[in-house]
């Protein structure tokens, strides 16, 4: 039987056991895994997995259950399982959930890659962690302890619900992790789990070079490790780069937008939000400050078309000009507030309920080259990445401590500092931005949520940004 028919198949059977609104999803991985440490191949990994969900809508109350065995007993034991917890769960609501009205299309499409990694050897893939260790070595740097790791899978998905969506979609993805630790003169620093990642084949990861970006990464470490001196303390300018402006949307904006956090479901389970739903139109930062969550970047980490409850995909504008403009919704949760769903569902897996996520949240651009952010800085911090992050439960009170970082004296770059720390709100934090830049770049990260937990492929990054008169810790 053809995966579309089994899926079409357990949505009949919903209805057929009294469902309302039923859906049921087909996913299936496919890919490899390598690792090498300090130039040894550490183990190979093979990903094969694959499976049903299906949610459905009984008499108020909402269920979901999955299966690993593709046959119609199995996907009918399933089905009989989400309809019993539906109807367990109307029990104990006090208002029946309903999803908003969309508009659905029968749809398929597939990520080209140009350079399959399905048709490449292991051994030619180990080579790309090998070019790491050969240019991490060229540096001169010494590295004690190198981590690296390949991943590839294809991510291929069939949607179905008795509303008449359809869609299919074959994504493949890409990355190359690498953790350095660097010691020099008796002291260490490191870059902890760096990745460069994508959607597509591997020529995205031959034209992103990240062996040139760990031999950078040495330098700059080592550098730090030899000229590092004291941050400036107290306030001053801060000039962030697109990493560090990337970790503060994704922890600052995108999460404590995600309507169901507001709506007090992750509570629980991984925090509350300062944001509450009568705040859309407020004022949170300058006019200067555009924060845009979208799915549909060619070749990001995040990528998708369709979200995981049929719904086409569209760049979310959650900041617009330092108005709070929209939150991220799914379907159920865009209903409580009379709107419609902005594509905002995703799961890990078949075995996953789909629920509010990111996908590339970024600092939209702004007019100013890079030399003009930091021009008339008679004193400050260009931080360039960061090696830790704290953010409070309702995502309001956080810090970034920088890993490389130089100091900015009348308009001029000068010798790295060692680890400022930038303590600030959220409505402080982007209320200071005075100006953007015109490049924007992603980095790419894993995204947690959900009980049990959903770990996401997201981009985070977009524009540097100067920050005026902020408080600066060491």
């Amino acid at each position: 039987m053809y995966m579309h028919e089994l899926v079409e198949f357990a949505i009949e059977k919903a209805q057929e056991m009294g469902a309302s609104y039923a859906e049921a999803r087909f996913e299936e991985k496919n890919g490899t895994e390598i690792v090498m440490k300090n130039g040894n191949p550490e183990g190979l990994g093979i990903l094969a997995d694959r499976g049903i969900g299906i949610r459905v809508l009984v008499e108020g109350g909402m269920g979901f259950a999955s299966t690993n065995v593709l046959t119609k007993e199995s996907v009918s034991e399933a089905v009989k399982k989400a309809v019993k917890l539906a109807k367990a769960a109307a029990k104990i609501r006090n208002k029946p959930i309903q999803f908003s009205e969309e508009t659905f299309h029968q749809v398929s499409y597939e990520v080209k890659m140009k350079k399959d990694f399905r048709d490449i050897s292991a051994e030619e893939k180990m080579n790309y962690l090998k070019l790491i260790e050969e240019k991490v070595k060229e540096t001169g740097v010494t590295t004690p302890m190198r981590f690296l790791r390949y991943g590839d899978f294809m991510w291929h998905k069939i949607f179905m619900n008795n509303e008449g969506a359809f869609v299919a979609s074959f994504i493949p993805r890409v990355s190359v992790t690498y953790n350095l630790v660097v010691f020099e003169e008796g002291q260490m620093e490191q870059a902890p789990f760096v990745q460069r990642a994508f959607s597509g084949g591997l020529e995205l990861i031959e034209k992103d070079q990240p062996w040139e970006w760990a031999a950078k990464d040495a330098k700059a470490l080592q550098k730090l490790i030899k000229e590092g001196q004291k941050p400036p303390e107290g306030k001053v300018d801060v000039v962030i780069s697109p990493e560090v402006a990337g970790i503060a949307v994704h922890e600052s904006v995108g999460h404590p937008y995600e309507l169901d956090r507001i709506m007090g479901r992750e509570a629980a389970q991984a925090g509350e939000s300062f944001v509450k739903p009568e705040m859309l139109g407020e004022r949170i930062g300058s006019e200067l400050v555009t924060v845009i969550e979208d799915p549909t970047v060619p070749n990001s980490w995040g990528f998708y078309l369709y979200d995981d409850e049929g719904v086409k995909a569209r760049p979310r504008y959650l900041i617009k000009n330092g108005i709070i403009n929209e939150f991220l919704m799914n379907r159920e949760y865009a209903a409580y507030l009379g709107m419609k769903s902005n594509a905002s569902a995703r799961a890990i897996n078949y075995n996953r309920e789909p629920i509010v996520r990111m996908a590339n949240t970024y600092l939209a651009p702004g007019d100013h080259s890079f030399e003009e952010l930091i021009e008339d800085v008679k004193l400050g911090v260009y931080m360039v990445s960061f090696n830790e992050w704290n953010i409070d439960d309702r995502r309001f009170q956080q810090r970034y401590i920088g890993r490389e970082a130089y100091l900015i004296e009348n308009g001029e770059i000068k010798h790295p500092v060692r680890k400022p720390i930038l303590e600030i709100t959220t409505k402080g934090l982007w209320s200071s931005v005075d100006a953007v830049g015109k490049e924007i770049e992603f980095y790419p990260g894993t995204c947690g949520k959900g009980e049990p937990g959903q770990g996401v492929p997201v981009w985070m990054g977009g524009a540097p940004a100067r920050l005026r008169e902020v408080v600066l810790r060491r």
